[in-house]
């Protein structure tokens, strides 16, 4: 009773033919479209298995069994590979580009908000790094700013002092009223 509903009324002799060609069909796509994330490949194994089986008169019982049960089984092995893989391989915080963030920086070149052409630099720990900003104002050469995160290979900064004058002030500084009472008093 079984075998009638796993043959989906396909002649028994056919059954290697349509397990290889799921298989070459489930590669193809692991290939071409999956661009090799494994995700069908072990279900490719699993039809070639079948296929193989199919071609030795096995029952089609098992060659669904080792279709669809070999495939989950490479599946979680592949997978469980993977993760303890990645695991393993994580970069340590602070290390790679990520280790700037939070550090202070010198404005080497004007960093303007509509940066178009990329002409915004900042020296960070003695590198020169291309740098974009959030603020509506240009970060002048000379200012200090913090390195709030990386945009691919460009660091976002955000200024931490007014940019430095350039021109001399224009009069006195304001005078503060005296907030010393015992200056004003006389004896």
């Amino acid at each position: 009773m079984a075998s009638a509903v796993l043959d989906l009324g396909i002649d028994l002799n056919i059954w290697p033919w349509v397990w290889l060609s799921v298989g070459v069909f489930f590669a193809v796509v692991e290939l071409t479209v999956l661009a090799g994330s494994f995700v069908l490949l072990p279900f490719a194994v699993s039809a070639f298995v079948a296929s193989l089986l199919g071609f030795y008169d096995v029952a089609i019982e098992i060659q669904w069994a080792a279709f669809i049960g070999g495939g989950a089984l490479l599946w979680i092995l592949l997978y469980r590979r993977v993760m303890k893989f990645a695991g393993e391989n994580e970069l340590a915080p602070g290390v790679g580009a990520d280790r700037l963030i939070g550090m202070t920086a010198i404005v080497t070149a004007t960093i303007d908000p509509d940066d178009t052409e990329r002409k915004g630099r900042v020296k960070v720990e003695g590198e020169i790094w291309s740098a974009l900003t959030d603020g509506h104002v240009k970060i002048a050469e000379g200012t200090k700013v913090r390195v709030t995160e990386m945009h691919g290979t460009r660091v976002k900064v955000e200024a931490l002092a007014s940019p430095p004058m350039n021109t001399p002030p224009s009069g006195p500084p304001l005078s503060q009223p005296n907030s010393n009472p015992q200056q004003g008093e006389q004896p």
